[in-house]
């Protein structure tokens, strides 16, 4: 069967994600349908019939036909409800919508959430929230906006476009084609804006219908399930509820579970099992999110959400896929799930996360900016971690750092922290946990590149002006162009043979000291050592002497500092002092 589509809610804070869900929810009730609205744990359910009732005139002037049976709207906002509805290769969720307030635009969250998307490439539609907010919006008592603008003012119409328009420029410069909904032409390739106020409930009609417009049209196949099948779902959260113990709260996603089912999923030891309970849902149009009641059921089939009460769920984790249990196999599906997940590379930070989805998108999205992680974990951070960090320090300072993404610090490991160079970055918000890891690394980089640069021998190739010797010894002083690369005092000097005649003790040009000369000047150096019209005369070209230490730097990591020419030189000035240990 067709199974209804799985839609998370998404978008920065305050901008109306809850109110959109509340306004959804009160439409479906305000349609008088008897039971038109079941709520789940987790989630909301709508169905057809409601979706019927609300874009009732739309589908007679379209001429269309619905034939999925609902929506199923997940009720905890934000990402963390988009991480951990994971499954391999994404999410659980079938389609975003992105709530963006025309007033303050695309603030962090915002932000954070398209990445989000486009890592998992979930199909999206922004709803552009708070339209009731333009100056001169008279609201109407219709579902539709399209209703609505129509009897708007001349001037209340200028700004909604104005308004439109701006968002579909943001969108542009985040990689994204766009249109207002029905402007869109192919739903494939443009990404389709709704315009609404979750407040008056206009545009509500328009956005039911694009979503279940996009489900039917592009997602039929994701949506077959086969009810009798194997329980496969998703752990949201995990909870103590009062007279029941721990709870897992679950988006079931494929098959039924019932009663006595077992269960497999992951905890930070490994994969386990628990034997269901009790499956719980709410009450009909109870808060679901707060002081529940709860109703007892023999089975849940997908998609649907549902506390599941049983012994031993105490370690299991938000985000962890969860599998009926029918055979031994039940490891390799989880293991299936989440093995990748939790394999690190030889280079990189440490990563702590609250929840097994968080930990991925993270991971995915420093892997994306091409980052590495070393190390990675559920829960706080600990003095271990703060100690593996530290090890890197010595080789790779831009790794000896602790990414803590909605966790909190032990208190050994704040000690450990405060006598370590371990730089710990802490954040809540995924957006902002990796642009300051990004702006601690470029800063790094700076003063890394700054000791580098003060430090190490650069390639250079000099040629000694005719009729300019200034003095012959001691130190002798003479006149050089710069043919390559650049020179510094205390440099020193070789020849083509790769003798080394002398370090340069000063630069100067019209008798002004320079601390650094480049290709193409002409300038007079000192250098201690040679003796003109001996180890050194006119028309002689001479390198500078790259140590091997040097070589390695400017060979490996650093090779960014160099242009092709000056790593060209590199190469010549290697090979002159290969020949030089083998005495040729």
């Amino acid at each position: 069967m067709i199974r209804q589509p799985i839609i998370v809610v998404m978008g920065h804070v305050d901008h109306g994600k809850t109110s959109l869900l509340d306004r959804i929810r009160s439409s479906t009730i305000a349609a008088k349908e008897a039971g038109g609205i079941t709520q789940h744990i987790g989630a909301s359910e709508v169905p057809i019939d409601v979706i019927n009732k609300i874009c009732g005139p739309m589908l007679k002037a379209t001429g269309s036909k619905i034939t999925l049976p609902g929506l199923l709207f997940i009720d905890t906002p934000g990402h963390e409800a988009f991480t951990n509805l994971r499954k391999r290769g994404g999410s659980v969720a079938d389609i975003a919508i992105l709530v963006v307030d025309i007033s303050k635009g695309f603030e962090p969250q915002t932000i954070e959430a398209i990445e989000i998307l486009k890592e998992y490439k979930t199909p999206f539609i922004v709803a552009a929230n708070k339209i009731d907010l333009i100056t001169g919006w008279i609201p109407q008592k219709t579902g539709s906006v399209m209703e609505s603008l129509a009897k708007q003012s001349d001037y209340v119409k200028n700004e909604f476009q104005n308004r439109m328009y701006q968002m579909e420029g943001r969108l542009s410069e985040l990689g994204f084609s766009s249109e207002v909904f029905n402007n869109v032409k192919d739903f494939k390739t443009e990404l389709a804006i709704v315009p609404l106020s979750a407040k008056t409930g206009e545009g509500i009609a328009e956005l039911l219908m694009v979503v279940t417009g996009l489900a039917q049209k592009y997602l039929e196949s994701e949506l077959k399930t086969e009810v009798a099948g194997l329980g496969k779902g998703s752990i949201l959260e995990k909870k103590e509820v009062k007279g029941l113990g721990i709870t897992i709260d679950v988006i079931l996603y494929d098959g039924t579970l019932r009663v006595n089912d077992s269960i497999a999923f992951a905890t930070p030891n490994g994969i386990t099992t628990a034997k269901i309970k009790a499956l719980l849902k709410p009450k009909p149009l109870k808060e679901i999110r707060e002081n529940a009641v709860f109703n007892s059921v023999s089975e849940v089939s997908a998609a649907s959400g549902v506390k599941i009460s049983g012994n031993g769920l105490e370690d299991a984790m938000p985000g962890s896929p969860i599998v009926q249990v029918t055979g031994p196999e039940y490891e390799k599906e989880i293991t299936k799930e989440i093995g990748e997940l939790f394999e690190t590379d030889k280079r990189g930070v440490v990563l702590k996360a609250d929840s097994i989805g968080s930990l991925e998108a993270i991971s995915r999205l420093l892997k994306g900016a091409g980052f590495g992680v070393s190390k990675k974990g559920i829960g706080n951070v600990t003095k271990r971690d703060i100690l593996d960090a530290f090890t890197l320090n010595a080789t790779e300072p831009l790794n000896a750092v602790v990414l803590a993404f909605n966790v909190h610090l032990d208190e050994d490991a704040k000690e450990a922290e405060q006598s370590s160079n371990v730089k710990v970055i802490e954040s809540n918000i995924i957006y902002k946990l990796l642009d300051d890891y990004k702006m601690f690394v470029e800063e790094k980089k700076k003063n890394i590149v700054g000791k580098v640069e003060s430090n190490t021998t650069f390639p250079g190739m000099i040629r000694i002006l005719p009729n300019s010797m200034f003095r012959v010894s001691n130190p002798a002083v003479f006149g050089v162009e710069i043919v390559a690369g650049k020179i510094k005092p205390n440099y020193a000097l070789m020849n083509e043979s790769g003798v080394v005649i002398g370090k340069i003790k000063e630069i100067q040009t019209e008798k002004t000291k320079l601390q650094v000369a480049k290709k193409g000047d002409n300038v007079a150096i000192s250098v201690d050592g040679p003796t003109f019209g001996r180890q050194i005369k006119e028309d002689q070209v001479l390198y500078t002497r790259v140590t091997d230490a040097d070589e390695k730097l400017l060979s490996g990591d650093f090779s960014n500092l160099l242009d092709n020419e000056e790593k060209e030189l590199l190469k010549r000035i290697i090979g002159i002092k290969k020949l030089s240990k083998k005495g040729v």
